[in-house]
């Protein structure tokens, strides 16, 4: 599906089968592929066959990159079609689980906040709050809307801000404040006979509307390539030419770091990281009709990899490995 076509445009059955087609030939990135197949499925409005999906992706859970995501992702579902008990139970499930990831908190406590569990959702934005951001200096882009659904919720329950409210406010680039987005009473104006009343709400949906967009233009992270030890050893054998771009695997490791450090100076948010393999890269390069030894072909790959959902995310959450595969915390390694 071309990312302009219009939502009304789109048979979301046929785009579901589509990408469980696409996820046959290509099984390693079928766990990317299914869960946007769900998502069409869920917005056909057949939401058993999306919660079907979800349980393909779980009998392999050992295989699975993001196995709370599609947790989180199939009780969202379940509850939206009468399977209360049993969304509550994984949602919980979640909770206990304390992902590391920031989207499974995301969702579960959105779906909380969409059946009207305000406290629980307010509970469930803070838990992973508390497990993500915990003496983290600078949050990653990807625990933005952790922080922006917890101070809406806690907006509508009329609490009093906190340190993580103010930062969400620092965070929030539009022109009209989280506050006032947030407010609860903003419903009230979309029935005003008031000129100013609707003007002022106009110009608050049209600040929601950039701020989506903003999103939406970058679904995917901007990402480095990283070769690990044994591939960059193959790459090198079948393509020597790429030597001048890869001295030695360790140069390579420091400047992968050095260049994420710089992006992240200049501003850019959401980045990461790609693990490439040497046959992956020969197949895009043979799709893209150029030879591997083109450097100008490495970064195309990197992109690639990138919106196939296969980028981990940098810096690491704190606690994690470090991104070369050394087995050391990331502050104990390249983070240091």
């Amino acid at each position: 599906m071309r990312p302009d076509t219009p939502a009304e445009n789109v048979d979301h059955n046929a785009e579901a089968a589509r990408l469980e087609r696409t996820a046959d030939r290509y099984p390693e990135d079928a766990e990317a592929l299914l869960v946007q197949a769900a998502a069409h499925l869920e917005l056909a409005g057949d939401r058993p066959a999306a919660s079907s999906l979800y349980d393909r992706l779980l009998a392999a859970q050992d295989g699975l990159e993001n196995p709370f995501l599609v947790r989180a992702l199939k009780a969202a579902n379940l509850w939206e079609y009468g399977h209360e008990a049993e969304a509550r139970a994984i949602i919980e499930g979640v909770r206990a689980a304390s992902p590391r990831d920031p989207a499974p908190w995301v969702i579960v406590a959105e779906a909380l906040e969409s059946h009207d569990e305000l406290e629980q959702a307010q509970e469930t934005f803070t838990e992973g709050a508390r497990v993500l951001l915990t003496d983290v200096t600078e949050p990653p882009y990807s625990t933005h809307l952790l922080l922006f659904g917890r101070h809406r919720v806690r907006r509508m329950l009329g609490l009093a801000h906190d340190e993580w409210d103010t930062l969400a406010d620092t965070l929030h680039t539009s022109p009209v404040s989280l506050d006032e987005l947030h407010d609860p009473k903003r419903v009230w104006s979309l029935g005003s006979d008031n000129p100013a009343e609707l003007e002022a709400e106009i110009s608050r949906l049209r600040a929601e509307l950039g701020t989506f967009r903003e999103a939406l233009s970058r679904p995917f992270p901007v990402a480095v390539l990283h070769w690990p030890a044994s591939e960059l050893s193959e790459l090198l054998a079948a393509y020597p030419s790429l030597e001048s771009e890869y001295p030695s695997h360790e140069e390579h490791l420091a400047t992968i770091e050095e260049s994420l450090r710089e992006l992240s100076s200049s501003g850019t948010p959401n980045l990461g990281i790609v693990s490439g393999t040497v046959p992956s890269y020969e197949a895009f390069a043979a799709s893209e009709g150029m030879s591997p030894a083109e450097v100008s072909l490495l970064p195309q790959y990197a992109t690639t990899l990138a919106a196939r959902g296969r980028a981990g995310e940098w810096p690491p959450q704190r606690g994690t490995a470090c991104w070369c595969g050394s087995g050391r915390v990331y502050g104990e390694c390249h983070g240091e």
